[in-house]
């Protein structure tokens, strides 16, 4: 495990924003850590970072207590803020320059960690351009060099994409998953659940200062996949279909909109062999069957009661 956290809790006077939160994250993990606003995530990130302090619980990095050997974790942590940290008025490659300087880097070392994140995140033809002058896209990018140009072993990134065009995204979302292929532990968090589908492979789900759930994402749908839910696109259709459909082992319920008709059945039933010959019994003629799988969304809805961007 590259990071193990036990029992944390933080409270702010009389409000328990953190709640004996324990979580581990193996080493090559895109961790996504999700929360409705107000849930506790950012705090404990920042608990995390040794950026704020916390009442009891604790924080094991690389190994090691964050308390104990906290000068020698950061060294190999990087950090993408949601909020733009760049000084406006240098160049891309100063920002780059005074961040990789910050972590320790020097001279040759310093130079080639440059050049080679300038490459990594396409910015070598932008490195003279005063940040200001920037989109806010190409900004975001900016971000990320500064974060990652001492080659972190842990990457956190605090909702990176935000206002940004789909290009941009894009963008973003693939050096993720290349500087994770390059073998960087990368903490996850964003409004956008469609990213968190997309690039994690672990995920932890925060409310109220609580864990509420963990597990793969395979693992966190199965949560709500309490039924199997099939639409069936027929020409021809009635309700014959659906009083024959409604006798079949393990359906639950039938109904009609349109020309589709809708079958809830019990989870695992395997019934869809005998749903088709009812339909075709009662001469329809089936056009497509799509199955209505669970997503993360649902699940956090379920969970929560809250979308993800509210």
């Amino acid at each position: 495990m590259i990071v193990e956290i036990k029992n944390l809790i933080k409270r702010y006077n009389e409000v328990l924003a953190v709640d004996n939160v324990s979580f581990s994250i193996k080493e090559g993990e895109i961790f996504g850590l999700l929360g409705p606003n107000g849930a506790g995530k950012t705090t404990t990130i920042n608990a995390l970072l040794g950026l704020i302090g916390f009442d009891s619980g604790e924080i094991k990095i690389f190994g090691k207590s964050l308390k104990e050997s906290e000068k020698e974790i950061k060294r190999n942590i990087g950090i993408v803020p949601q909020d733009i940290a760049l000084y406006e008025d240098l160049t891309v490659l100063e920002n780059i320059k005074f961040f990789g300087g910050l972590y320790g880097l020097k001279k040759d070392e310093l130079n080639r960690a440059i050049e080679e994140t300038l490459q990594f995140t396409e910015l070598t033809d932008k490195k003279n351009i005063i940040v200001k002058k920037l989109s806010g896209g190409i900004k975001r990018r900016v971000n990320i060099a500064c974060g990652i140009v001492h080659k972190p072993k842990l990457i956190v990134m605090d909702e990176p994409t935000v206002g940004i065009d789909a290009q941009s995204r894009n963008h973003i979302l693939n050096s993720i998953k290349k500087l994770n292929e390059m073998g960087a532990t990368v903490i996850y968090t964003s409004h956008y659940m469609e990213e968190v589908e997309q690039i994690c492979s672990y995920v932890v789900i925060i409310d109220k200062g609580r864990v509420i759930a963990k597990g793969t994402k395979e693992e966190l749908k199965s949560l709500i996949a309490k039924e199997d839910k099939i639409s069936i696109e027929v020409l021809n259709v009635n309700y014959s279909m659906v009083d024959d459909i409604k006798r079949i082992d393990g359906v639950i319920g039938c109904d009609i909109n349109d020309r589709f008709i809708y079958v809830i059945s019990k989870k695992g039933s395997r019934n869809l062999t005998g749903i088709i010959d009812a339909i075709l019994k009662n001469d329809g003629e089936i056009l497509s069957i799509s199955n209505e799988k669970p997503t993360l969304e649902g699940v956090f809805l379920t969970l929560t009661g809250k979308s993800l961007r509210d």
